[in-house]
């Protein structure tokens, strides 16, 4: 199957998962292939959270009486999904297009907390392997995408402290790099040429918002120090129609040398916001290398005014002064002789204060631990047991803190 149509999270699976499928259920049909895919997953957490008072922006929810426990069974940070791609050579290109389906795995009455259905992926592509290919429509980000498709949660769960994303948990998203998301773009990409490949596209603009938009526990909602709106956020959605787009890119080397495997990457992102006469930013670098089973990743970002676990949130103060982000990771994984994967992992996300903005319960840092074990109990199944431990303090020092066990199951086709 073209790897340009197949699904940017699956690839990150098959890099983590030696006993996933390299491909769906394939059917050709005339001039087309056919490629279904997809998984289904599903999590048992516990998670005990405790703390003074709320953070706003925090990955781990305080309780205000003392401690708290949590019982949820859940997707994990992988969406569960049905993908239909299709591949054919036509004039001398290589078509291709993807499109997925991706039910909630939330058990609520509330639609709102997971239970609906998301479609994260409609897009196409042409191209050749002389020049490379040309992506239209809807697919991860291309900033940052690298850091989430080389996290180890993403099997599993990850941070389960705070709110769900959409129908799916945090994982690392915030406490280590910024959400790549899903996007509408026009992107063009490189041939590979002996393991460099380089990336560039438009992307839909997002807004500028705030995790506590005004309330009191932050800053409330933004200006542009003149009284107009700083692409405040509303309703529950951060696209702003119209704006002027964002611009991602990132470039990769993927080396091999006897039996040391590994990938170098660097990306960035950049946007004008809309008020004011500003652009935010964001760039980041990052590496794995494998060796006999042992597995080694580092990753940094830094940026001005792209906020704290989701891009733009939080990034500038109420007077429009762009607060300075940054954060990591690092992991290390290890196959054993069983074929059990386990793994280790650290990471935080940093927001400064712009100014002299008075943000006291503005979140500063979310870090996680996380511990886990991967164990391929076929070559479409694998167990995960993972535990994590985010903490999220606040400017002024308040903290929330959030234990969580997780046990559970993804499968592949």
């Amino acid at each position: 199957m073209n790897k340009n149509i197949k699904l940017a999270v699956a690839g990150a699976v098959l890099a983590l998962s030696a006993t996933a499928a390299n491909a769906g259920i394939i059917i050709p049909a005339g001039e087309w292939t056919v490629d279904l895919s997809g998984n289904v997953n599903a999590f048992m957490s516990t998670t005990r959270n405790s703390g003074d008072t709320a953070v706003a922006g925090g990955l781990a929810l305080p309780n205000n009486t003392g401690t708290r426990t949590n019982n949820t069974i859940s997707t994990g940070l992988l969406p569960n999904f049905l993908s239909i791609a299709g591949s054919s050579r036509q004039n001398d290109l290589d078509v291709t297009f993807l499109i997925s389906i991706n039910p909630g795995g939330f058990s609520s009455h509330s639609a709102s907390s997971g239970s609906g259905t998301e479609h994260r992926q409609a897009f196409m592509t042409f191209g050749d392997k002389s020049w490379g290919s040309v992506k239209i429509g809807k697919d991860l980000g291309i900033y940052a995408s690298d850091a989430i498709l080389n996290d180890m949660t993403l099997l599993g769960v990850g941070s389960s402290g705070g709110a769900p994303l959409g129908t799916t948990t945090t994982g690392r998203i915030g406490t280590g790099f910024q959400y790549a998301d899903w996007k509408q773009q026009i992107a063009y990409t490189t041939p590979n040429i002996n393991g460099f490949q380089a990336t560039v596209g438009v992307t839909q603009a997002w807004n500028a918002w705030s995790t506590a938009n005004s309330t009191a526990t932050a800053d409330g909602l933004y200006s542009n120090g003149t009284g107009g709106a700083l692409n405040t956020f509303s309703g529950t959605s951060t696209q702003r129609a119209g704006a002027a787009p964002a611009y991602e890119g990132k470039a990769s080397y993927s080396f091999s040398a006897n039996d040391v495997t590994g990938k170098v990457w660097v990306s960035g992102f950049t946007q004008k916001v809309g008020g004011m006469d500003d652009r935010a930013w964001s760039a980041d670098i990052g590496a794995n290398v494998n060796f006999a089973g042992l597995g080694l990743t580092g990753y940094y970002y830094g940026g001005e005014g792209t906020g704290t676990t989701f891009l733009l949130a939080d990034g500038y103060s109420r007077n429009g002064m762009k607060r300075d982000v940054d954060g990591g990771y690092v992991q290390a994984t290890y196959v054993l002789p069983t074929k059990t994967k386990v793994g280790v992992s650290w990471g935080e996300s940093n927001l400064d204060r712009a100014g002299n903005d008075a943000v006291n319960k503005l979140v500063k840092t979310n870090e996680m631990w996380t511990v886990g074990a991967y164990h391929p109990l076929t070559k479409s199944v694998n167990l995960v047991a993972e535990y994590n431990h985010t903490e999220a303090e606040a400017q002024d020092g308040t903290k929330g803190k959030a234990y969580g066990l997780s046990l559970g199951g993804i499968l592949f086709f």
